[in-house]
């Protein structure tokens, strides 16, 4: 009996063998049937990982954020170039001092490839009263 050349995700050194094997085969511009299988079984198994183990439903939007520019090594200043909006309005979000626009929770669900929902959620912004987080059942910052 031959082992099988995937299995389904039990850790996150494998999430990463499993991330980058799935780029390598992405970039690697193959369009045979092999290929093609290998990529959608790896896109299953990695998106399994991810809903099973996704933090976003905890996260509030800026943190959420926060922790996908990290994980991208993305910095403030890409943040501007890809909303196309003044480094201060990125300051003032990244600070809980403005909220998220329409505009830039669909530019941001785009690029990070994750529902609006994930930021189109409430959260408090620096200078809310704690009646007011406690009237709305936001979260403190």
């Amino acid at each position: 009996m031959s082992t099988l050349k995937y299995k389904v995700i039990s850790g996150k050194k494998q999430y990463k063998e499993y991330c980058n094997k799935l780029e390598q085969l992405v970039f690697s511009g193959a369009k045979d049937r092999n290929t093609k299988d290998e990529i959608d079984l790896l896109t299953l198994l990695i998106e399994k990982w991810d809903a099973d183990h996704s933090s976003f439903e905890e996260s509030d939007p800026v943190t959420l954020l926060q922790s996908l520019m990290t994980d991208r090594q993305m910095k403030a200043k890409d943040l501007v170039d890809l909303l196309e909006v003044s480094k201060g309005y990125v300051s003032d979000i990244l600070h809980y001092k403005k909220g998220l626009s329409k505009e830039v929770i669909r530019k941001l669900a785009m690029h990070f490839n994750v529902s609006q929902e994930a930021f189109n959620r409430p959260y408090a912004l620096i200078g809310t009263s704690i009646a007011a987080v406690r009237r709305k059942g936001l979260k403190m910052v």
